[in-house]
């Protein structure tokens, strides 16, 4: 018998209406048996619960391969008709909770979801909550107050201001409400001090519905000509195998069209090998980007789809691809849809495929894709606005490009003032960050 978790947009709980008996074996075990990429570390039926709801079973039985810091890749949706930031109201905020030796927690901003209550409110990325209609934030409460809050709060926020003592502010929250999440976040154009053109664009999902969106940023931003892309993926943790064609096509060099692009490598069950070529059939509406450099800005939450594109791009851009940020996540495995009219509200992605690029590599489970130039955002401090001098990652890469090297070192940053303000010890420590706690997936389209 089998059972969902989900909860639909509305809230309702829907999980009594999925129980089905099918047998000695469940639609799921059966279908991991034949397509898994991991079949052979399937336990035995003995002992296991096939009473289990299906979230819980396929948890149950997913190999250790199959998961990596938490995220399992296999994984069981509810049908959806649109993407949403969550299926519960939210106030649209990105960010991490910091903890201080001395006990004390705060809220960094990351970013805020356009037309989302928190951008309604003013709140911006490097703000930091440090309280709640009077309340401190704690490991306890701070979900409810800022992940999936239920009514309004007043927040207590230090904000960067003119002096080095930060600004504090009383924010008072709108409702919150469910949240449609934009794969592309940010794009815009500027130039340099040393007359450099740029095209910078944060992606952050792959989407198969959004697929004409990008290509328009793109060539908007491209019709300037630049010198130099910027594709920020440092929030990215991946999407749909098919979108990330289209991105590595309009990326790859003219002379790769038609050349191998990734290949999906099946179990030995299957034992079959599917091919995916830089398309230009793919590129209507957009042309094939010609540029000096491409820099790719990574962090440990860059994962899955994202990687793929990395990945596929390295063979054919040698070091015209500068990958900035931190070594990527680690997930060379590719998710297939499957369904049975049984359960219509359920689908199935089972993790079916490694993702290699035109030279066969796939090895980065372990330590992820390495960057080029390591520095990582320092969220016990001031973040800076995205793709701004002020962003420590877009910092390195302007140096790069006026310059024509990244800076010799690192520099660390002083305490930040807003720790120093709220009693926060010079070694925080993050305890929860949102982007971490995404889905990771490459979603193959067909099968």
């Amino acid at each position: 018998m089998l059972s969902t978790v989900f909860m639909l947009s509305c809230g309702e709980d829907r999980s009594g209406e999925y129980y089905a008996l099918i047998g000695s074996k469940t639609w799921i075990y059966e279908t991991m048996q034949q397509n898994y990429l991991f079949y052979e570390d399937l336990p035995a039926e003995d002992g296991l619960d096939f009473f289990d709801k299906p979230a819980d079973f396929l948890e149950s039985v997913v190999s250790d391969q199959d998961k990596k810091n938490g995220v399992t890749f296999s994984h069981i949706d509810s049908v959806k008709t649109t993407r949403v930031l969550s299926n519960n109201p939210t106030y649209g905020i990105e960010g991490t909770l910091v903890r201080g030796t001395d006990g004390d927690y705060y809220y960094t901003i990351l970013y805020v979801q356009p037309e989302s209550p928190a951008s309604e409110a003013g709140l911006k990325r490097g703000d930091h909550i440090c309280m709640a209609n009077g309340t401190k934030l704690s490991s306890s409460n701070y979900a409810g107050y800022i992940q999936t809050p239920t009514t309004t709060y007043t927040y207590k926020v230090a904000r960067k201001g003119e002096s080095a003592t930060p600004d504090t502010l009383e924010i008072p929250m709108p409702q919150p409400r469910i949240i449609e999440e934009p794969s592309v976040y940010l794009a815009r154009n500027f130039t340099t001090s040393n007359g450099k053109k740029v095209f910078y664009i944060m992606y952050n999902s792959f989407e198969t519905s959004e697929e004409s969106d990008l290509k328009s940023k793109f060539a908007e931003g491209l019709a300037s000509s630049p010198n130099d892309i910027v594709l920020d993926l440092r929030y990215n943790p991946g999407g749909y195998v098919s979108t990330a064609q289209l991105l590595s096509t309009i990326l790859a060099p003219s002379n790769a069209m038609g050349q191998n692009c990734f290949n999906l490598i099946f179990n030995d069950k299957l034992n079959k090998v599917e091919n995916y070529a830089f398309d230009p059939t793919l590129l209507q509406g957009v042309s094939n980007a010609s540029y000096e450099h491409l820099y790719i800005l990574t962090t440990s939450n860059t994962a899955s789809a994202s990687e793929l594109v990395i990945n596929c791009l390295r063979p054919y851009l040698g070091d015209k691809l500068l990958q900035v940020g931190e070594n990527t996540f680690g997930k060379n495995v590719a998710q297939s849809l499957f369904t049975n009219a049984s359960y219509s509200k359920l689908e199935f992605w089972l993790t079916t495929a490694y993702i290699s690029n035109s030279e066969n590599y796939y090895d980065y489970y372990t330590d992820g894709l390495k960057s080029d130039y390591t520095v990582s955002e320092d969220v016990s401090g001031y973040l800076g606005e995205l793709g701004t001098e002020q962003d420590a990652l877009m910092a390195v890469v302007l140096h790069h490009i006026e310059n024509g090297s990244f800076p010799a070192v690192e520099t660390p940053e002083a305490q930040s003032a807003v720790s120093r303000n709220f009693g926060m010890n010079q070694t925080p420590r993050v305890i929860f960050n949102s982007i971490a706690h995404k889905p990771k997936y490459s979603k193959i389209t067909k099968y």
